[in-house]
C-alpha cells in the first residue's frame, strides 16, 4: 500500500519571513493602541500599514506562495462549476419545502399515535 507523505522544508530565511510577518502584526496592534492620543487616522493608518506590510512579507514566504497557489487552483475549480438556472433553483427549493412539510406531518402523526398508544391504551392515563 502506497502512502503519500507531505514534506515541509523550511529554510532559515523562510522562518525569518514568517517571524517578521508575526512581528509586524504585533507591532501594528501595539501601534494602534499607542497612537490613541494621536487620533483615529493615525491609529487606523498604523494598523492598516502594519497589517499590509505583514501580508506582503508573508506572501514572499513559502507558506504564502503555497496559499496563493491554493487560491488560484480553488478559483479555477469554481469557474468549472455549472450553476443551476433560476428555474432549476426554484424547483429544487420547492421540492425541499414540500419534503419538509411532508416529514413534519409524518412526525406529528407518529408522535400523536405513539402518545395515544402508550398513554391511553397501555397506561390508561387520560389527558
Amino acid at each position: 500500500m502506497a502512502t503519500s507523505q507531505v514534506e515541509t522544508v523550511s529554510t532559515g530565511a523562510d522562518k525569518a519571513k514568517l517571524g517578521g510577518a508575526i512581528a509586524l502584526v504585533i507591532a501594528a496592534i501595539v501601534g494602534f493602541y499607542l497612537l490613541g492620543r494621536q487620533g483615529p487616522v493615525a491609529q487606523w493608518g498604523a494598523l492598516i500599514l502594519g497589517l499590509a506590510a505583514a501580508f506582503v512579507v508573508f506572501m514572499t514566504s513559502e507558506s504564502g506562495k503555497e496559499l496563493a497557489a491554493f487560491g488560484r487552483d480553488a478559483w479555477k475549480e469554481v469557474k468549472k462549476v455549472v450553476w443551476p438556472t433560476r428555474k432549476e433553483a426554484i424547483q429544487m427549493t420547492a421540492y425541499v419545502f414540500a419534503f419538509v412539510v411532508v416529514m413534519a406531518i409524518f412526525l406529528f402523526l407518529t408522535d400523536k399515535t405513539l402518545e395515544w398508544v402508550f398513554y391511553d391504551l397501555i397506561l390508561g392515563w387520560k389527558h
